[in-house]
């Protein structure tokens, strides 16, 4: 909305003085603008000069003056936003005032301060009747933009008192909504309050309710672990019953075998002896009747005659003798004094497996957890340094372990020993370090462990058996003798059975050549020595000695040379000229394969090269320098038969 001009049109200047006034003065300046022209009009004339109209307010130009008055839209805007008021009655059309007349005005408003009497002034003093026209018209103007300007206060007060009364119902609203508000959100908080609390009562009672699972679980499962345990126990036991009437069935028939085998050769003996004697007593009695029939009946003849007999019946005893002997050379074939070493060994193993029934008798205990330690350390023997000492210290341990009787240990180690001869991933030397160490601090061992290999393989001792019928009932008996196993009623094979002389041999070996700084030996080299002499004049040539002295060759061969040099040379001329020789001469061709790699070792002369594992490494660097096996001891993929 644009600005309102209101013109009202009066003289520029009358005498020097601007007849428009300022339309942006206010009342103080219009007070000192009226005094500075009431002192320059009394300067002028010396007294008040009386008002006189002489002419009218138009312009001598023929143009009459005009006096503006201008309106803003702010001005326009505060009308407008009073209630109900008429913004017109503030809005003055344009209008020309004259002065032809002399001009009163009837209007008197005792309430404004500024009012000024008018002068009566001659009709002839224009001047002064302009001057006071506009001082008359400025006073109402004035007093018009004063009842204007209250008129606004008012409606502004007006216009504050209703905003704020807006104000406040809105506060008043806002108040009534937050309350609400309040109410609604305390209700919400009191339901998840509610809800909270009934979860966490729910999540106790599902807590409750689990740990009563928990435990109904847990007591589940201690009787499932007694009853297993039961179970574990009475299958030990039955276990035990079934190596011991296994045991004692093999050691009654072993000794029904001797048994047999010298009721034999005493039959034998006897007969040949019966023979004999009947045999010089022909001999005496043809000499009798020879000496009648030529009538030399004398006492010397006779004495010499008795003699004779005498001499030939000594004779005859002495063959008797030399035949028994030659019989139980002929189904048992060893060394005296190893047969007595073998027995020795053999009862102390007999008194420990004794013992340790009494024990597991009267203690009532199982103890098949000490014998998983034990096994557990024999399979985590590697070829390594560290490891060895650190095996061997915890067997010494499990040994020194007060919470399991000794025997029990000692036996579990030698079974474990041995048994793990079988197993693909056996570390020969490493196991005989270890055997060495642990022996060395308690040497009782040793004889037990070594009852162990006697058992499991004849050849540890050395010894061998040779079939009859009149010591054995079947073939079958002779075989267990062996050493075959027995499974579902059927012998094994002849090729396992000879994997297994092999690996039991080669553990044996690896045993007599250990040489172990700090720790000493007990079956060392002097005893691999007289295995070797005592193989080879007791025991015949064929596919099981042959295996068996393979595998003690490949494994103690250098450490031997080593050792006696030119003896052990002539030891392999001997094997060379008469055992390879007895082999070919058997003209079987299943033995080939053993008798060239025999004499593969003998004529290239491998006992000169350390074997592959003997020597013990610092460390396993890393795993590229792990052969396929974890050790590096794999055993040689042969197949003689």
């Amino acid at each position: 909305m644009g600005a309102i001009k209101l013109e009202l049109r009066c003289p520029p200047k009358v005498h020097g003085v601007a007849a428009d006034p300022d339309p942006d003065w206010n009342l103080d300046s219009l007070l000192s603008e009226l005094d500075a022209l009431e002192k320059k009009l009394n300067a002028s004339s010396g007294g008040p000069v009386p008002f006189t109209k002489n002419q009218s307010r138009k312009m001598a130009k023929g143009r009459p003056s005009t006096f503006i008055m201008r309106v803003s839209d702010d001005e326009i805007d505060d009308l407008d936003d009073s209630d109900d008021e008429a913004t017109s009655a503030s809005l003055v059309t344009r209008k020309n005032f004259n002065f032809n007349n002399l001009y009163m005005s009837d209007e008197s408003d005792d309430e404004s301060a500024l009012e000024v009497q008018p002068y009566l002034m001659d009709e002839g003093n224009s001047e002064e009747a302009a001057l006071f026209e506009l001082i008359h018209e400025y006073q109402l103007e004035v007093k018009d933009e004063i009842r204007n300007q209250i008129s606004a206060l008012e409606t502004d007060l007006i216009d504050g008192s209703e905003k704020s009364t807006s104000a406040l119902v809105r506060v008043e609203k806002y108040r009534d909504a937050r309350r609400d508000m309040d109410k609604k959100i305390d209700t919400q908080y009191q339901r998840k309050l509610a809800e909270a609390l009934d979860n966490h009562l729910t999540a106790i009672q599902r807590d409750h309710e689990l740990k009563s699972q928990i435990e109904e679980k847990k007591i589940k499962s201690d009787a499932a672990y007694e009853e297993a345990r039961r179970k574990e126990k009475a299958l030990y036991e039955e276990k035990l019953r079934q190596e011991k009437a296994k045991a004692e069935a093999e050691v009654k028939l072993r000794e029904e075998a001797e048994r047999a085998a010298a009721l034999e050769v005493e039959r034998k003996a006897k007969e040949a002896a019966d023979k004999l004697a009947a045999e010089a007593s022909e001999s005496v009695a043809r000499a009798v009747a020879q000496q009648e029939a030529v009538g030399l009946h004398t006492d010397g003849s006779l004495a010499n005659l008795s003699s004779q007999s005498e001499k030939i019946q000594s004779n005859q005893t002495k063959k008797s003798e030399s035949a028994t002997n030659i019989m139980i050379g002929d189904v048992v074939k060893a060394a005296k004094s190893a047969l007595i070493v073998e027995q020795g060994r053999l009862q102390k193993f007999k008194e420990i497996d004794e013992k340790n029934r009494e024990i597991q008798i009267n203690f009532n205990k199982d103890f098949s957890s000490n014998e998983r330690d034990v096994a557990r350390l024999i399979r985590q023997i590697r070829g390594t340094k560290d490891n060895v000492r650190s095996k061997a210290s915890e067997l010494v341990k499990i040994f020194s372990n007060p919470a399991c009787p000794q025997s029990i240990s000692i036996a579990a180690f030698a079974k474990k020993v041995v048994s793990h001869c079988e197993s693909p991933d056996n570390a020969a030397f490493a196991c005989a370090h270890v055997i060495v160490m642990v022996t060395s601090k308690m040497p009782y061992v040793m004889d037990v462990l070594l009852a162990e290999f006697h058992m499991a393989c004849i050849f540890t001792v050395p010894k061998y058996i040779v079939y009859s019928k009149t010591a054995f009932e079947s073939k079958e008996a002779y075989y267990k003798a062996l050493g075959f196993r027995e499974d579902n009623g059927k012998i094994e094979n002849v090729k396992d059975y000879l994997k297994r002389l092999e690996s039991y041999m080669r553990l044996y070996g690896a045993l007599v050549q250990t040489e172990t700084p700090n720790f000493q030996n007990a079956h060392g080299l002097k005893e691999g020595w007289a295995w070797l002499a005592r193989f080879l004049n007791t025991l015949p040539a064929n596919v099981y000695t042959a295996v068996a002295l393979n595998a003690f060759l490949q494994m103690a061969g250098f450490a031997l040379f080593r050792r006696y040099r030119r003896q052990f040379k002539k030891m392999l001329n001997v094997i060379s000229e008469d055992y390879l020789g007895a082999l070919q001469a058997r003209g079987d061709s299943e033995l080939k394969p053993i008798i060239a790699e025999i004499q593969s070792y003998i004529e290239d002369k491998k006992f000169l090269k350390e074997p592959e594992g003997r020597a013990l490494q610092g460390a396993l660097l890393s795993s590229v320098m792990v052969p396929e096996s974890d050790h590096g001891y794999n055993q040689p993929n042969r197949n003689y038969y």
